[in-house]
């Protein structure tokens, strides 16, 4: 068993999700887990579903637009990350939206702040999500966000373990 670290705390005072979770790879690796459309289609949701990247500009300004897909291959809800902010290997911010299959957003979203930090072999990301409201952040911890985004990782850990042998 390994002592990584993982932490997830809900504040509703703030509208704000909580994530720290370390991974045994190296920072370089864990990065481009997070920011490259053929790694992120192999973990970006919990099983039995899987991400399945319709376009990705991961640039300031650019856009990722997915589709998570159930086990017998029916698209079953689209996700659109605007990308905000990049700082190469550090961190990087994305507002996140439900969306219809032609790309129109389900406003409110949630701002995604992603940080990264490694050392000795070992990565660090902090993911703070901040609700544009209350209810839809109550609304998503009520569908399972929790489950299914710590199974998400879980999915990460695994992928990761796999590359370093």
């Amino acid at each position: 068993m390994n002592n990584l670290q993982f932490d997830f705390r809900v504040d509703k005072s703030t509208k704000t999700v909580f994530i720290d979770r370390e991974f045994n790879a190296e920072l370089s690796l864990v990065w481009d887990a997070f920011t490259k459309q053929e790694i992120l289609d192999q973990w970006w949701a919990p099983k039995p579903y899987v991400s399945k990247t319709i376009k990705m500009d991961f640039r300031e300004g650019g856009r990722r637009f997915y589709a998570m897909v159930s086990s017998d291959g029916v698209e079953i809800g689209w996700h659109i990350q605007d990308y905000t902010s990049i700082s190469p290997k550090t961190n990087f911010k994305f507002l996140s939206v439900f969306a219809d299959k032609d790309e129109n957003p389900f406003l409110p979203g949630s701002n995604w702040d992603l940080n990264f930090s490694g050392q000795n072999g070992t990565t660090k990301v902090n993911i703070t999500i901040y609700n544009d409201s209350l209810e839809r952040m109550e609304k998503m911890i009520e569908m399972g966000f929790k489950e299914g985004f710590t199974a998400t990782l879980n999915e990460l850990e695994a992928l990761l373990s796999n590359s370093n042998k």
